[in-house]
């Protein structure tokens, strides 16, 4: 008898480990939910929206193409000074590595700990891009942003600075992203392009509230 259960409990055990890596391999390869927490995509996106992330374009080392709303990880530094930016290379700067096995996990793939942003991609490799007369600019050609709010003025400012970046060149695998809420959005017009490994996923649709459930 008592083998019998403890059989038993060894069989449910294996079962809620293999449900586990089946949950945790899903989630890192293929998609997750996500919830919207701040206001910079607003109109386009809500705070307190759940969103269905599709993790594999990541997985395959796959670009965004402009408009696409994606995930990436915080930067280390959000934003960088006149006297620090360099415009030939407008990567924004990652240089916080979990040290250890358990702790690369934990920040990796259960994403402890990890901050991420929302933006809409907008520039792509090789794009120039220039923010002016209240507009963005790809290789010279005026942006038409139907997603923005009426109105709407695209400027260098990030709050109570003066973002950096523009009038540059996109590098080979990075992608230039803004919020579309642009007077409340802490973007790469601050902290410079982000790199193709940085980037989280593509949001696919939204599954609540229900009212709004579909694509996006």
């Amino acid at each position: 008898m008592k083998k019998t259960v403890i059989k038993e409990i060894l069989e449910w055990a294996l079962c809620f480990i293999i449900a586990v890596i089946l949950a945790l391999v899903v989630r890192y390869y293929i998609g997750t939910p996500t919830e919207v927490r701040q206001s910079s995509m607003f109109p386009t996106l809500h705070e307190g929206e759940r969103l269905w992330l599709n993790r594999w374009p990541r997985t395959v080392n796959k670009l965004p193409e402009r408009g696409d709303i994606i995930t990436f990880e915080k930067p280390s530094k959000t934003y960088i000074s006149e006297d620090e930016v360099d415009l030939s290379n407008p990567v924004a700067i990652y240089d916080y590595e979990p040290q250890g096995l358990f702790n690369k996990f934990a920040y990796y793939v259960l994403e402890v700990s990890k901050t991420s942003f929302i933006k809409r991609v907008i520039g792509l490799p090789g794009d120039y891009v220039e923010i002016k007369n209240g507009s963005v600019y790809i290789n010279n050609e005026k942006l038409e942003e139907e997603y923005l709010q009426d109105g709407i003025v695209t400027d260098m400012k990030q709050g109570r600075d003066q973002g950096q970046f523009t009038g540059f060149v996109v590098p080979e695998n990075c992608v230039f992203c803004l919020g579309d809420n642009r007077t409340s959005s802490n973007d790469c017009r601050a902290f410079g392009c982000i790199p193709l490994e940085k980037i989280e996923g593509k949001v696919e649709f939204r599954f609540w509230p229900l009212s709004k459930f579909g694509g996006i």
